[in-house]
């Protein structure tokens, strides 16, 4: 009886704080189609642009993109500690002037150094809108469905592919690069400025108050620097699996379209990464709803392992559409989950005062190793000279991702 009572007022609890925190939910959101659009999707647009408009050769271009991912990978261990000082309105505004800022800057870099001057800036811009911007505030808003809460803020980074990414390519082709910036820039400032000025006013104490009511807030593992962190194994049972993991997921999501354009042609090939963006939101919400209730290491080591078959039935029957579609279709069910499991992993097993430092490292680590996942798959392609060994590589990162994952999972707390 009292237990049963318990998951009633527990019940009541979790809709009222969703009920209250939805504004919060929808700045992240926005927060996170500015900040994927313009510095993650909106990198393919900026090369095609600038090597048509200057002239400038792929690689000359593409070096200062990999300068902005490494960069932004260590500037992300920073963004939580920004968080609590500054608070998160703060570093969300600021971090979307200056995105879009740097993005102008590359529209209009007229020599190499004034293009690599502007991918620093944005990765400035990128820390300060990227995911662990987003689980860091939310964690001061949520605690019963902060896995919904996470879910539902980072669809923007899907939704951001079929909007942000479009708009840029159609106003670039009749107005030129940096009035489609400028246009696309100002309609979502226009809506997030406003809406983070007041959903993130600050709500809570601070971080470590937010969180002091979870399950891992007096007994989860603690560390008070970078250093102990990454001395601990804890740690890198958390932060190993997803580096891997989203180095083989980033590297075929790059290389999808050149695997698949071949074998299904250009109409084939835009279902099929359609079919996959929209099979990650999908996945997303659908998780979202209930993943605060489920063991989230054997999930992370599920999603893990469906990639893996997905990229195994398309590597043995190349030539059979059904299957291409399919693997595309099941592969991006987890693609948006591998984004929200670490946040939810933190949650649960390292304690509140640590929440800050494990989400920064380990995002950090995670952005830092997957910069080098296209690089990987390009060279494993051009040495073997085709797609099959560069998706067996894919295949073996996904595997050890998923055992490392599920070697920590005797300190995960059981979901109540």
């Amino acid at each position: 009886m009292d237990r049963d009572r318990g998951d009633a007022v527990g019940a009541v609890a979790a809709r009222r704080e969703l009920a209250a925190g939805w504004p919060a939910i929808l700045a992240c959101f926005v927060t996170a189609i500015l900040g994927w659009g313009f510095g993650f999707y909106g990198q393919a647009v900026y090369l095609a642009e600038l090597q048509h408009s200057r002239g400038w050769s792929g690689s000359l271009i593409s070096s200062g993109t990999t300068l902005y991912y490494l960069v932004g990978a260590g500037l992300i261990a920073l963004t939580p500690g920004a968080i609590a000082r500054f608070g998160a309105r703060t570093v969300v505004i600021s971090g979307a002037a200056i995105m879009v800022g740097s993005a102008l800057g590359i529209a209009l870099a007229a020599a190499p150094w004034q293009l690599y001057l502007a991918d620093l800036a944005m990765a400035v811009g990128w820390a300060a809108t990227s995911s662990a911007t987003v689980t860091t505030t939310l964690a001061l808003w949520f605690e019963r469905r902060r896995g919904l809460a996470i879910s539902l803020a980072l669809n923007g980074a899907s939704a951001a592919g079929f909007t942000v990414a479009p708009a840029l390519v159609y106003l670039s082709a009749r107005h030129g690069l940096p009035t489609a910036i400028g246009i696309v820039a100002a309609a979502l400032l226009l809506v997030l400025v406003p809406l983070a000025g007041i959903a993130l006013r600050p709500r809570r104490g601070d971080l470590v108050a937010a969180l002091a009511a979870t399950p891992a807030a007096r007994s989860g593992t603690s560390f008070e620097r970078r250093g102990e962190a990454l001395r601990s194994l804890h740690f890198w049972s958390l932060a190993a699996p997803f580096a891997l993991a989203l180095m083989a997921q980033v590297g075929f999501i790059v290389h999808q379209v050149a695997f698949l354009l071949p074998r299904l042609g250009n109409s084939g090939t835009g279902l099929a990464v359609a079919a996959t963006t929209v099979a990650a939101l999908v996945g997303r919400v659908g998780l979202g709803f209930v993943i605060d209730r489920l063991p989230q290491r054997r999930v992370t080591a599920i999603a893990l392992a469906s990639q893996a078959l997905a990229l195994l039935a398309m590597m043995l029957w190349p030539e059979q559409a059904a299957i291409l579609y399919a693997g595309s279709i099941v592969f991006g069910l987890s693609v948006g989950n591998l984004i929200t499991l670490p946040a939810l992993i933190v949650q649960r097993e390292f304690a509140a005062s640590s929440f800050g430092l494990v989400i920064g490292l380990s995002t950090a680590i995670a952005q830092f190793t997957y910069a080098f996942g296209p690089t990987l798959l390009a060279a494993v392609h051009d040495a073997s000279g085709g797609y099959g060994a560069a998706l067996a590589v894919c295949i073996v990162l996904e595997i050890a991702a998923g055992a490392i994952v599920m070697m920590g999972g005797r300190r995960e707390v059981a979901a109540s």
